[in-house]
């Protein structure tokens, strides 16, 4: 762990400076009221959360077949584009364009003909999102920016 002032390695301290908390070195702490000790476990902490950050996103998308496959199904069920619409509260120029690919459906009527025509229009993948953990050389410290006067 690194301190918030100068980027120092060692041990660390909690220190309120002009009303702010900040995680400094012993030569930093001079400058506030130290608070607490940074024990081992709480620099776990940390580490813990910033991984935990990494998250799971589910991305849902059309197929790219979706005007053949819901034209095929709609007419093995004899409907016609009129009925279909009537049926699934749409417009019959909404489902025209679909199935003349002019239009692709969003996930929601996506999700709706799925139900209605039994057929699979919207897949899924999980894509793992995270903030990437920076390293020494591209972070900024308090004392990156401060000029102390001796």
């Amino acid at each position: 762990m690194f301190c918030d002032m100068c980027g120092s390695k060692g041990e660390m301290f909690k220190v309120n400076i002009d009303d702010s908390v900040l995680t400094v070195c012993i030569e930093c702490s001079k400058f506030g009221k130290v608070i607490s000790t940074v024990k081992p476990k709480e620099m776990q902490k940390k580490k813990e959360a910033k991984e935990e950050k990494q998250k799971i996103v589910v991305v849902s998308f059309v197929m790219q077949d979706y005007a053949e496959k819901v034209k095929k199904a709609r007419e093995t069920r004899g409907l016609r584009q009129e009925e279909f619409a009537k049926k699934i509260n749409e417009k019959e120029s909404v489902i025209h364009n679909i199935e003349s690919g002019r239009f692709e459906p969003p996930i929601e009527l996506a999700k709706k003909l799925e139900k209605i025509l039994h057929i699979k229009l919207v897949e899924q993948y999980e894509d793992l999102k995270g903030i990437p953990q920076k390293t020494r050389e591209d972070t900024y410290t308090i004392g990156d920016f401060i000029k102390i006067k001796k």
